[in-house]
């Protein structure tokens, strides 16, 4: 069991983001029966780490939220139980319209970095004196 000021410095993330977390939902750490303080478990370090990362995909919280509403953790086919054949299609469903908006985003992103390697050649070309 883990205090929220082990968790900071475990997982990086900090106090405020950890309440916030807890306030929307997407963690529910234990509270100690002496002063309420909050207690977190090593399934919430492993929670932590997933919202790690799908906030590094780019993922909105309300996604966040969506993907890991299942409580489930299915990474090999042996593991899977009923209804994680749906729990997965909708995670692909997700983490398909987020790469499509990524890629709308890579594109629009080449366009101006193209751009401005444009307008750099310009700038040089008037600097040099050379068309």
């Amino acid at each position: 069991m883990y205090t929220i000021g082990r968790v900071v410095e475990l997982t990086g993330f900090g106090h405020d983001t950890l309440r916030y977390y807890e306030k929307i939902g997407l963690l529910k750490p234990q509270r100690k029966p002496s002063g309420g303080a909050r207690i977190f478990s090593d399934d919430d370090l492993r929670l932590l780490s997933g919202l790690k990362c799908l906030k590094r995909l780019g993922l909105s919280l309300e996604e966040i939220k969506s993907f890991t509403s299942t409580n489930r953790c299915v990474t090999e086919r042996s593991s899977m139980r009923d209804g994680d054949e749906a729990v997965l299609r909708g995670r692909i469903g997700l983490l398909t319209d987020h790469l499509a908006r990524m890629e709308t985003q890579r594109r629009e992103l080449d366009e101006l970095i193209d751009r401005t390697k444009a307008n750099i050649r310009l700038y040089n070309e008037l600097l040099d004196g050379t068309p």
